[in-house]
């Protein structure tokens, strides 16, 4: 099982827009289009960070690569 983590942009912590936890699971997510799916070409589509909430499970997506994971001792 993924290990929760924290996670920042510059000097800001990023929180849940839901339920405000600042715990998540990183995973990284396909951002389909039509059209490749449509030519089997989905693997060159763009990726994003999901961020997934440890709390409620909502789901925030990053293309913006400078977002910092920071480990959690539990």
């Amino acid at each position: 099982m993924a290990k929760p983590v924290r996670a920042s942009l510059g000097d800001k912590w990023i929180t849940c827009q839901i339920c405000e936890s600042d715990l998540f699971r990183e995973r990284e997510v396909l951002l389909n289009s039509f059209g490749k799916e449509f030519l089997k070409l989905a693997w060159a589509d763009e990726s994003a960070r999901g961020l997934i909430c440890w709390e409620c499970g909502y789901v925030h997506l990053f293309v913006n690569r400078d977002i910092a994971l920071h480990r959690v001792k539990r």
